[in-house]
This record gives C-alpha cells, structure tokens and sequence, in this order.
C-alpha cells in the first residue's frame, strides 16, 4: 500500500479573467522505500503540489491520502498531528525560529513531538554528515543561504518522519553539498524505510 496517494488533484487560484488552474488532474503515489523527485519548469506548480501532499493547503478537487486515510476528512487537529509525526517538510522559507541557536531548534521539536524523534547519537550523525556540527551554538541569521538549508532538512529529519517533502533542498548548496544531500535523502528512503519527495 501506497504511504501517500493524491488522486485526480485539481487547484485553482483566483476567479475571473484571475482564475489560474495550477495543478490538473494530478495522481500521484509514493511508497515506503522510494525517492521521487518532482521536475518542471519554474511556476509549473511543484510547490503547490508539495504543500497539498503535505496537508499544508487543501485542493480545489481531488483527495490526498497518507496511509489509507484521507487528509481531507480529518479535522483540523487530526490534519497537525499527521504534519507532526508523519510528515516532514524541507520548504523554501526555510522556517527556522530565528531567536533559537541550532541546537534549540531540535530542542523545540521535542516539545512540540515529544516521541519518535532521532536519539542524540543519530542526530549527531545527521549533523555531521550534512557538515553542520560546528554550527550548533549559531542563531540562523549568523549562517549562510547554504547552511541554513542544511540545518532546515536536519531539523525535518529529526522528527524521524514516514514521509520528506522537500521543496526545492538543494538550491542553495554548492555541487559537492548537493551530492551528498542527494544520497542522504536516497539512504533515507532505502535503510530507513521513508517516502521521499522533492522539487
């Protein structure tokens, strides 16, 4: 069974001579094990895609299910506790707390969900192998474009989620960056059993 399925996916912004239809009868599915990566043309709707896969915006048409459950007929704390402990996001913005140093920004995952993340050996691990253990004590604004973004698929990686949806996450990284994030979100899907999915 599919982790995640999107079936016959319509959105539509706007109305009127504004009305713009972005994502077209889209389907879509992702198992357990498997990377997938989403590829178009800038404006193409990608991130609109990602953030509905995610349970982040709702879909003109159409359903979104994780897990045989569909996203839609949940409500709305059932919809944040699915993003929380089953979906992690790697999203353009970032979303770092910008008042908290590295390493509070892992700290502030375990309050919010306070099971399942990475114990500290594991996590130690990730930040090394993204090449941001010295970086712990920073707050975001001391790192660069390309550090951020790397602290910001540790901290998505964290929570240890079924499913990575990650928009766009290696844009800021130089080449050998963006090498080794693409093998880490391949090892993620193959040795710990996730569902990945990027633009």
């Amino acid at each position: 069974m599919a982790v995640i399925e999107l079936k016959k996916i319509n959105k539509i912004f706007g109305s009127g001579i504004s009305r713009v239809h972005v994502l077209h009868d889209i389907d879509f599915s992702a198992n357990r094990g498997q990377l997938i990566l989403v590829v178009g043309p800038s404006g193409s709707g990608k991130s609109t895609f990602l953030t509905i896969a995610g349970g982040l915006q709702t879909p003109t048409s159409g359903s979104v299910e994780v897990e045989g459950k569909a996203v839609e007929q949940l409500t709305k704390a059932q919809r944040d506790k699915l993003r929380l402990n089953q979906i992690g996001f790697v999203l353009q913005s970032y979303n770092l707390v910008p008042y908290l140093k590295v390493k509070e920004q892992f700290e502030f995952v375990d309050k919010v969900k306070r099971q399942g993340n990475l114990n500290k050996e594991d996590l130690a691990g990730l930040l090394k192998q993204l090449g941001i253990s010295n970086l712990v004590d920073k707050f975001p604004g001391q790192l660069s474009g390309g550090q951020t973004q790397r602290v910001a698929i540790a901290r998505a990686l964290y929570a240890n989620p079924d499913i990575v949806l990650a928009d766009e996450p290696t844009a800021a990284l130089d080449s050998q960056k963006v090498e080794e994030v693409g093998q880490l979100f391949q090892d993620l899907a193959k040795q710990r059993d996730k569902a990945g999915g990027g633009v």
